[in-house]
């Protein structure tokens, strides 16, 4: 997991780069799209798209549903 990094979009607001040095995924996250996770209760539950598909992600608990 220590290759697992993000970067914020200097040039859109809200929007942060996901990606592994690993493997060489990517995934885009807009945190306008935040809300509260139904698991853990926290507001740290946002969209992720990736190349093929967009998802719910929870940052706090790990949780991924689809939308």
């Amino acid at each position: 997991m220590d290759s697992f990094t993000w970067s914020i979009n200097d040039e859109i607001s809200n929007i942060t780069n996901w990606g592994c040095y690993e493997c060489g995924y990517q995934a885009i996250e807009n945190e306008v799209n935040e809300c509260a996770c139904e698991n853990c209760r926290k507001k740290q539950k946002t969209k992720l798209k990736d190349s093929e598909t967009e998802y719910w992600w929870c940052s706090h608990c790990n949780e991924i549903t689809q939308e």
